[in-house]
């Protein structure tokens, strides 16, 4: 055998259903709703697809795992048009058979959604290739969210479809001691209790019963068969203006525990809409952040960017960097690095350039921008993530072990002298170049600046005195039951001079310490409501009558 032969390494093969010159369809559970519990198989199903068929309530949270240029068919629910399943069948079938990799989702599973069933059957009967990908059904998604575990205690577990369940269903489960599981809405839910009481179980058997389950709409109540339809005329939860809502019921004594095992809505956050006045690139790992408290984070921009007036300054320092003028370069923000980016690819340069020039970078987004440019910095703070920390990093200027003196600065218009004074301390020079400007951005469609004045967001994070004055001048002062959040005493004095009063302030002036501060906050205000026997509202949930007024 040659070396050739011995050391040659396999093509890589993408799996036969994944990459197949013959159209097929991926039958797709997307789970209960929370988009966290898509699978792996299921992420990379859409990423292959070339057509998306999708029930309408999951259609656009798939879309963010398709590729460009997917087809996307949304299709309407079933009861709206007649024969819709055959159509939809005949829909599916056409694509594949055009040579199209197909993706059929519906939501919770495929194997225990009838439609998908026969949907499966046609393609067989076509002879269209097919798998199915599981997912999270709701009957079992949604009882882990709302904390009641079906399989404690040794009995055994009963699943019941009200909508199709025939008087021998109803009898089993009704003398069976398992827990037992029931799909139904919340408006028949009264009626299913009656019918189990009817069958023989036991009166006082405790239920839970949860809506929009998986989602940060979730909500469930806790009763016995008897009591379930007084519990929801207290709670006013019937009539919904929605119309029918679906629900899962969970009947059996394993429901009594979710007082201890309720994880999901007793996050301190729980349902918060909390606005952020950032871009969503800015933005992205404080939102997920807020996610992790229970919270939906909904971003704003505040500022736009713009290119310089005159790039001539930003166009010399590039080629500085190409011939070695500088010994360090500072990125202080994600726009700083795009603003460079740009102007190498103007120049047709990459991150090559960067060879020999030691980079710096004020923290961990504006890190990940530079290695998403092919950059990994040399230097970032390793306390506070702000120009203040990366000072207490820098080294002095050294003449011995430093042969050039100078540092590229790109940053924007508005920055702060805190770095360039601070370098110059240190014995650097600095070259402290406008690579970008910062203005007010477009304000936001008209349903968010009635949502801020109205009191439509739970609370507002102002990472900046100039997110306070943008905001407020682009889209209003926020309604005064909103929760105010900054991230320091500056940003603060801000927020009060456009008579708001500040309800959390960060211990340390970053974004991250800003949003587990709200968190707190939101841990206590449920405490307190707790402990006074009061019903766990949101801030959004009570309108008061008067605008808020600053601290005196």
């Amino acid at each position: 055998m040659s070396p050739t032969a011995v050391n040659a390494k396999p093509e890589p093969t993408a799996p036969t259903s994944r990459r197949n010159d013959r159209g097929n369809v991926v039958f797709l559970g997307a789970g209960p709703g929370d988009p966290g519990l898509l699978t792996l198989r299921a992420v990379e199903a859409l990423a292959d697809a070339d057509v998306l068929v999708a029930d309408p309530q999951i259609a656009d949270t798939l879309r963010t795992h398709t590729r460009a240029g997917v087809d996307v068919t949304e299709l309407p629910a079933p009861e709206e048009v007649l024969g819709a399943t055959s159509a939809t069948a005949k829909l599916v079938t056409s694509f594949a058979a055009a040579g199209k990799r197909v993706v059929r989702a519906v939501a919770g599973d495929p194997g225990m959604d009838g439609t998908a069933a026969d949907e499966m059957l046609a393609c067989a009967r076509a002879g269209v290739a097919f798998e199915v990908v599981p997912g999270v059904a709701n009957a079992v998604g949604v009882p882990a969210y709302a904390g009641v575990p079906l399989c404690a205690g040794g009995k055994g577990v009963r699943f019941l479809d009200a909508a199709t369940a025939t008087d021998r269903c109803w009898h089993d489960a009704g003398t069976d001691d398992a827990t037992l599981v029931v799909s139904t809405t919340l408006e028949d839910t009264a009626a299913v209790c009656a019918s189990l009481v009817a069958a023989g179980r036991r009166a006082d058997t405790p239920l839970t019963v949860t809506i929009a389950g998986t989602t940060t709409r979730q909500r469930t109540w806790s009763a016995t068969l008897a009591t379930i339809a007084a519990e929801l005329k207290a709670t006013k939860a019937l009539p919904s203006p929605a119309g029918p809502q679906p629900a899962i019921a969970v009947v059996g004594e394993q429901a009594a525990g979710r007082d201890q095992l309720s994880w999901f809505e007793t996050k301190p956050l729980f349902g918060w809409k909390v606005l952020v006045p950032r871009t969503k690139e800015q933005a992205a790992s404080l939102s997920d952040q807020l996610r992790s408290y229970g919270a939906v984070p909904h971003e704003v921009p505040t500022i736009a960017v713009e290119p310089p007036r005159t790039p001539q300054q930003m166009e010399r320092a590039v080629k500085g960097l190409v011939t070695g003028r500088y010994e360090w370069i500072a990125f202080t923000s994600v726009n700083a690095v795009r603003a460079v980016r740009e102007k190498f690819e103007e120049y047709g340069l990459d991150a090559r350039a960067f060879a020999g020039i030691k980079v710096a970078a004020v923290g961990e987004q504006t890190a990940k921008a530079l290695v998403r440019f092919g950059v990994k910095p040399d230097l970032m703070p390793s306390g506070e993530q702000s120009a203040a920390g990366l000072l207490e990093d820098w080294p002095p200027y050294d003449p011995v072990f430093d042969p050039i003196d100078r540092v590229f600065l790109p940053r924007a218009d508005i920055a702060t002298e805190t770095l360039v004074a601070g370098l110059i301390e240190l014995g650097w020079e600095v070259d402290d170049v406008t690579a970008y400007r910062t203005v007010r951005a477009s304000p936001p469609p008209a349903e968010t600046r009635e949502a801020i004045k109205g009191g439509g967001f739970d609370a507002v994070l102002f990472t900046s005195s100039s997110t306070v004055r943008n905001l407020v001048g682009i889209a209003g002062k926020p309604h005064n039951v909103t929760v105010i959040a900054c991230i320091g005493p500056a940003t603060a004095k801000t927020a009060e001079e456009h008579g708001l009063r500040v309800d959390v302030m960060a211990p340390e002036p970053s974004v991250h310490a800003l949003a587990e501060a709200l968190a707190e906050f939101g841990a206590a205000r449920r405490a307190a409501a707790v402990e006074a026997g009061d019903p766990v509202t949101r801030p959004s949930e009570r309108r008061a009558g008067s605008r808020r007024r600053a601290r005196g």
